[in-house]
C-alpha cells in the first residue's frame, strides 16, 4: 500500500546533548531550503542522562529533558509545520537501558524491588526460572564475596528509601527487608542477584541487545506494554506532531509482524520504515504492514555501480601477498560465528537449551546445543519470521533444514541425525512437544538469537577481519559481490517502484561502517588495483621505522585503506578507530580481554602514519592522483540515490563531502553555518568551488526537483524507466509519470577507465524527446540520440540532472 503521510525525503538529525531539539530549530530553514520534506530525528524518549544517541531508553512517558523536553519538541514541530516540513521519529521498541542509578528506570527499579509482584513484571525478558526467581545484575568488578570482603557494598538510602549501594550504583531493598541482617544474607533476599560482570555472556538471564548487557529486552508483544512504550509517539502521530516512524531492530522482537499490525492499528497506518538488514535476494515479508526497510538494501546496490568487477582478482591477489595466505570470508564468517555463539550468546542458547528440554525431554541437551549452535552458525540471514501456531511456508522450512547442514560442516563430531530432526522440527513449530507453551517460545526465541548472531560475528568480527577490499564491508553488505551491473540496478530499482515504492533509501546512517564518500573514494582501489599495489609496497617501506614487531599484516592493510579513504584525518579520531577495529576483530585483543602490547603496536603505527611527513605525502599523493575518479563516485551515487525509486535519507552532514567513520566518529558535530553560506552561495548563482560544493549543488538541486515533482517519485503513478546508453561508462533512468518521463538522471562510473579510453568519444545516450535543461548546469538538450560528452563529459560535472522543459511543476 501507499501511505498518505510518506516524505518525499528526508534528513537524519542526530540529537544529542551539544545539539538539542532547539539546535535543530535553528537549522529547520536551511533544511526547508535544502528541498527536504521531512525532519528524521534519532530518538527522542527520554535515555541516560548526557546520551549521545538515545538508543538507551529510561523513560516512554516523556522527550528527554537533555534535549529539550515535551516543550522543545513542540517547538520544534511548530518550526517544522511553519517551513512546511513534516517529522519522522526513530523508535526503539526492542529494549531500556539499565541506568546509573537503576531508578531513573522506575519499571525496572519496581521489578528489581517487588520481583514478580511487581506491577511491571511483564515488561522486560526475563527467565526468572533460571536464576532461582532472581535477575542477575552483572554490574561488579569482582565476583560478590571478594567484593564484600572489600567493603565495597553497603546500605544507604537513596530518594527516601533504604538501598544497597556500590560506588554509584543504587540497588533497591524489597519491602520487608531487614537492613541490620549481614550484607551477604540481606543480598541473598532480595529479587536479583549481583555478580561480576565476567559472568554476564554466560548466566545472564534477561534477553538484552545483541551483547549488550545494559539493554534489557522489553514485551512490546504484550498489548499492555506496548501500549505504555508507544503511547506519547502514537499522541504525536494522532496529533499531527509526528507523520512517519523508524523502527529500530525489528528482528528482536517476539512477533515483528504482530508488532506492525499494532502499530499500524493505533497509527491509523501512518508511514512506518524497519531497520531490516536483508540478505542476498532475501525479500520483505510482503505481509509486514511497513513501507519498506531502511535502505541498505539500496546502499548496496547503488554503490555497486561504481566498482569495478575486474578489480576483484588483482585486490584478492594483493592481499594475499600482503597476509601470506588467501583470505575466504565464507571461513572467516563460520569462525566468527562459532565464537559468537559458542562465547557472546552462551547464556542466550542455554536459554534453547532449556526450553528444548521442556518441549522434548527425549533429546539429550547436550546433543541439542550442538544442533542450536550448528542451526545458528549456518543461518545466511537475520532471521525467519514465524509465528507459533502458524504453519511454516517452504522458504523457511528449506532455510532451517539447510542451516543445520552448513552449520555442521567442519564441526568434529558428527551431529546426531535424531537430533537434528528434533529440534529443527522445533524451530519451525512442527514438533510433538510435552510442553507446548516450552515449544512456542523456543520458535520465537531462536529467530531472536539468530539476529545477534548474524551482526556481531559478520559486521561486528568478520568484516573487521577481511581486507580485499574494505569498503564493501558494509552493513547489509555483499563483499563477494565486486561491482553491480547497471542491468541489475534497474530491475532492483524496478522492483522496489513496484513492491516498495516508499521504501527508505539511505548511502550514510548513524550505523554504517563508513561514510558514503570513504566508501567512494575506497571503491577507486578496484579500479586501479596495480596503481594501488605499488602505492601500498611504497607505504609499507615508508612505514618501517614505525612498524613493531608486534603488528600484522592484516591489521596494516585495514589500516592503509582507511587512512586514504578517511584523510585527511587527525590522529585522535584514527587512534579512537583504529582501537575499536582491532578490538572488534577479536584476532589479538579484545574489549574484555584487551592486549596491551598488541594495543601499544597498532597506537605506535598510527601515531607515526599520520605524523611522519613522507608518509603523509604518499598519502596526500594517492588521494590527488584518483580525485577525478572520486569525483564521479562521490557525485554520482549521491545522484542515483536521490532520484531512484524509495524515499530518499540524507544523513546529517553528507550534503558536502564527508569522511567519518563507524560511530561515534559519524555522529561529531556538523558545521551547518558552512552549509548555510556555501547554498546561499550557489543559490545566489556562483559556480561550485570544491567538491564539496558540487556535491551540495547536486543534493539540493536533486531535493528541490523531487519536492517540485513529487508525483514522478513518490506519487501512485510514479514511473521508473532505464535510459539507453552506448558506453558502459554511464548509467541513466528516467522518472515521470504515466504521462511520460519528467527527469532523467545521468551518471559517470568507472571514470577512471573511461579516461584511460580517452574518455566518451562519439558514445551516446537516447534520451526522450526533450526539449531538456540540467538542473545542475542550466544547459539545455534537444533530445534524442545525445553525445554523452555533451552531457556528462570533461567540461562539465560527471553527472546531470535533466528537468523536462516547460512543464516545470
Amino acid at each position: 500500500m501507499r501511505y498518505s503521510s510518506a516524505p518525499v525525503s528526508t534528513h537524519r538529525l542526530q540529537l544529542e546533548p551539544d545539539f538539542t531539539l532547539d539546535d535543530a530549530v535553528a537549522q529547520v530553514d536551511h533544511l526547508a531550503a535544502l528541498g527536504i520534506t521531512h525532519l528524521y530525528l534519532s530518538p527522542i524518549l527520554q535515555a541516560t542522562v548526557g546520551s549521545k544517541h538515545g538508543y538507551d531508553v529510561t523513560d516512554h512517558t516523556t522527550v528527554s529533558q537533555g534535549l529539550g523536553g515535551d516543550a522543545g519538541f513542540a517547538r520544534l514541530v511548530e518550526a517544522a509545520h511553519g517551513a512546511g516540513l513534516g517529522v519522522v521519529v526513530d523508535v526503539v521498541p526492542n529494549h531500556m537501558t539499565t541506568p546509573t542509578p537503576l531508578s531513573l528506570n522506575r519499571p525496572l527499579w519496581s521489578v528489581l524491588r517487588e520481583g514478580r509482584q511487581s506491577a511491571y513484571a511483564t515488561w522486560f525478558d526475563v527467565d526468572w526460572d533460571a536464576q532461582g526467581g532472581r535477575i542477575l545484575l552483572p554490574v561488579l568488578g569482582a565476583p560478590l564475596d571478594e567484593v564484600l570482603a572489600a567493603g565495597e557494598i553497603s546500605v544507604g538510602e537513596h530518594e527516601g528509601e533504604p538501598v544497597v549501594t556500590y560506588y554509584d550504583h543504587v540497588f533497591p531493598l524489597a519491602p520487608g527487608s531487614d537492613v541490620r541482617m549481614p550484607l551477604a544474607d540481606l543480598l541473598d533476599a532480595q529479587h536479583y542477584r549481583l555478580a561480576s560482570w565476567t559472568v554476564g555472556d554466560s548466566e545472564l538471564n534477561y534477553r538484552r541487545f545483541f551483547d549488550v548487557t545494559s539493554l534489557i529486552a522489553v514485551r512490546v508483544e504484550d498489548p499492555e506494554v506496548f501500549d505504555a512504550t508507544h503511547a506519547l509517539l502514537v499522541d504525536g502521530i494522532r496529533s499531527g506532531a509526528i507523520d512517519g516512524l523508524r523502527i529500530d531492530h525489528p528482528d528482536g522482537l517476539a512477533d515483528p509482524e504482530g508488532y506492525l499490525e499494532r502499530l499500524g492499528d493505533a497509527t491509523g497506518d501512518s508511514w512506518v520504515v524497519v531497520e531490516k538488514i536483508l540478505e542476498g535476494d532475501e525479500q520483505l515479508p510482503h505481509a509486514w504492514r511497513t513501507a519498506g526497510t531502511t535502505g541498505y538494501d539500496a546502499l548496496l546496490r547503488i554503490g555497486g555501480l561504481f566498482v569495478d568487477p575486474a578489480g576483484a582478482a588483482p585486490l584478492d591477489d594483493l592481499s594475499t601477498e600482503l597476509l601470506g595466505e588467501r583470505q575466504d570470508l565464507g571461513v572467516i564468517v563460520t569462525e566468527s560465528k562459532r565464537w559468537v555463539v559458542q562465547v557472546m550468546l552462551a547464556t542466550e542458547v542455554s536459554r534453547l537449551v532449556r526450553l528444548v528440554a521442556q518441549a522434548r525431554p527425549d533429546l539429550d541437551p547436550d546433543a541439542a546445543r550442538a544442533v542450536i549452535d550448528a542451526l545458528l552458525v549456518g543461518m545466511d540471514r537475520y532471521r525467519v519470521y514465524l509465528r507459533p501456531g502458524t504453519p511454516a511456508d517452504a522458504q523457511d522450512a528449506a532455510e532451517l533444514e539447510t542451516a543445520a547442514a552448513r552449520g555442521a560442516e567442519g564441526v568434529a563430531n558428527a551431529l546426531d541425525a535424531a537430533t537434528v530432526r528434533g529440534v529443527v522440527d522445533l524451530a519451525l513449530g512442527q514438533a510433538s512437544p510435552v510442553d507446548q507453551v516450552a515449544a512456542d517460545e523456543f520458535v520465537v526465541r531462536f529467530q531472536q538469537t539468530c539476529g545477534p548472531a548474524m551482526a556481531k560475528a559478520i559486521e561486528d568480527t568478520a568484516y573487521y577481519r577481511y581486507v580485499r577490499l574494505v569498503a564493501l564491508n558494509e552493513v547489509g553488505g555483499d563483499p563477494t559481490q565486486v561491482g553491480v551491473p547497471a542491468e541489475v540496478f534497474h530491475a532492483f530499482s524496478a522492483d522496489l517502484l513496484g513492491a516498495w515504492p516508499q521504501s527508505m533509501t539511505t548511502l550514510s546512517t548513524h550505523d554504517t561502517k563508513r561514510a558514503e564518500d570513504v566508501r567512494a573514494r575506497l571503491f577507486v582501489l578496484a579500479e586501479r588495483p596495480e596503481a594501488w599495489a605499488t602505492w601500498v609496497q611504497a607505504a609499507r617501506e615508508l612505514a618501517t621505522p614505525i612498524r613493531a614487531d608486534e603488528l600484522d599484516a592484516l591489521t596494516e592493510y585495514f589500516l592503509w585503506q582507511t587512512l586514504v579513504g578517511a584523510w585527511p584525518i587527525s590522529e585522535e579520531r584514527l587512534q579512537a578507530y583504529a582501537l575499536k577495529a582491532i578490538r572488534e576483530s577479536k584476532l589479538y585483543t579484545r574489549w574484555t580481554e584487551p592486549n596491551e602490547a598488541y594495543e601499544s603496536a597498532v597506537e605506535r603505527f598510527v601515531s607515526g602514519v599520520v605524523t611522519t611527513p613522507e608518509v603523509v605525502a604518499h598519502v596526500e599523493s594517492w588521494v590527488e592522483a584518483t580525485q577525478a575518479e572520486t569525483r564521479a563516485n562521490v557525485l554520482g551515487q549521491k545522484l542515483v540515490q536521490l532520484t531512484m525509486p524509495g524515499v530518499p535519507d540524507v544523513y546529517q552532514g553528507t550534503d558536502l563531502v564527508d569522511l567519518s567513520l563507524v560511530d561515534p566518529d559519524n555522529r561529531r558535530a556538523v558545521d551547518y553555518s558552512e552549509r548555510r553560506d556555501r547554498l546561499a552561495r550557489l543559490d545566489g548563482g556562483a559556480a561550485p568551488a570544491d567538491l564539496h560544493d558540487e556535491k551540495l549543488l547536486v543534493t539540493s538541486a536533486a531535493l528541490r526537483t523531487r519536492r517540485e515533482r513529487s508525483a514522478c517519485f513518490t506519487g501512485e503513478d510514479a514511473t521508473y524507466v532505464p535510459v539507453s546508453t552506448t558506453s558502459e561508462h554511464a548509467v541513466a533512468f528516467g522518472r515521470g509519470t504515466a504521462g511520460g518521463v519528467e527527469v532523467v538522471t545521468v551518471v559517470t562510473r568507472l571514470a577512471g577507465r573511461l579516461a584511460d579510453a580517452g574518455g566518451f568519444g562519439d558514445a551516446t545516450i537516447e534520451l526522450p524527446a526533450g526539449p531538456w535543461r540540467d538542473a545542475l548546469s542550466a544547459r539545455t538538450f534537444a533530445g534524442g540520440p545525445t553525445a554523452l560528452a555533451d552531457v556528462v563529459g570533461d567540461s562539465s560535472l560527471p553527472v546531470a540532472l535533466l528537468v523536462r522543459v516547460g512543464d516545470e511543476s
